[in-house]
């Protein structure tokens, strides 16, 4: 295990926090790979593809992150919305996702689908519709088209756990005294200082057509985006800035990331085009 844990854990009760939605990519089945490779200290911690922020909240039901500042963000700005509202308000979120869960149903799930998210005024409604939708949604699959509407269509679940109170407000008690922002990953490269520790698990690069599941934003992520990503970490290793990346296991990425160690490491993916033949993929760790 880590050092981190062996200096880092404090004496309070753990919180069970784990990820309160689904999402492409989580991170919990590679937990104990992950943190074979944090350093022993960490300044601040940052983490800005946040997602179902998987090592986040398992770093934080362990004790650690708790001296330094903790700086969360992502550029969904509704998956943002609803980790504020996590933070801010998780009763008046639960009372909503109670009501989304008794009138739960088919035509409730297209009617909800089709709101106009991006205008309601409260966190917590945005919350509430984001958390709902992951919930009762074909795999929980988030998705979403050039235009930013959300199109994942009905999941035909028995009886979809809509509202883990317990859960709820124990990543709402992780997440008090977090910064949470909405913004592009490159905007945090000015504050972020030796010392510090950064964590990307930005969209994949696609090893296939049908794995490309990486419409978490209508603005994309590409090769562009993903050399970018590349020098700025390049920068972050030069400066004594600690650093881990995931992605796939694809040439482009070891080609890109061919100055970095890079590990290959193998993970059990839950979600898929069709939701079946959910065997175990290639990925790396990039340090």
């Amino acid at each position: 295990m880590s050092a981190l844990f062996q200096i880092k854990v404090h004496d309070r009760p753990l919180l069970q926090a784990k990820p309160f939605i689904k999402w492409v990519g989580g991170k919990r089945k590679v937990i104990p790979e992950i943190i074979q490779h944090l350093p022993a200290n960490i300044k601040h911690y940052y983490e800005p593809f946040i997602g179902g922020g998987a090592l986040f909240f398992y770093l934080r039901s362990q004790g650690a992150l708790m001296d330094g500042m903790v700086t969360i963000s992502d550029l969904n700005l509704r998956l943002i919305r609803t980790y504020r509202a996590v933070r801010d308000n998780v009763d008046g979120l639960i009372d909503r996702l109670m009501h989304h869960s008794v009138n739960h149903s088919k035509d409730y799930f297209y009617e909800v689908r089709a709101q106009d998210v991006d205008s309601f005024g409260s966190d917590l409604d945005v919350a509430a519709w984001f958390i709902y939708l992951n919930k009762t949604a074909f795999n929980g699959l988030y998705r979403v088209n050039k235009k930013n509407i959300f199109n994942a269509p009905f999941g035909k679940y028995t009886n979809p756990k809509i509202c883990d109170v317990e859960n709820l407000r124990s990543c709402s008690s992780a997440l008090q005294n977090v910064r949470i922002l909405h913004r592009y990953f490159d905007h945090m490269r000015t504050e972020i200082s030796e010392g510090d520790f950064v964590y990307f698990d930005p969209p994949y690069v696609p090893v296939s057509v049908t794995s490309n599941f990486t419409s978490y934003t209508h603005q994309g992520f590409g090769a562009l985006e993903q050399t970018l990503l590349r020098d700025m970490a390049l920068e972050f290793k030069e400066g004594g800035v600690s650093l881990l990346l995931s992605n796939s296991d694809h040439p482009f990425v070891r080609e890109l990331y061919s100055e970095f160690d890079v590990r290959r490491i193998l993970v059990g993916r839950a979600i898929n085009c069709k939701g079946d033949s959910r065997k175990a993929v290639g990925e790396v760790l990039i340090h």
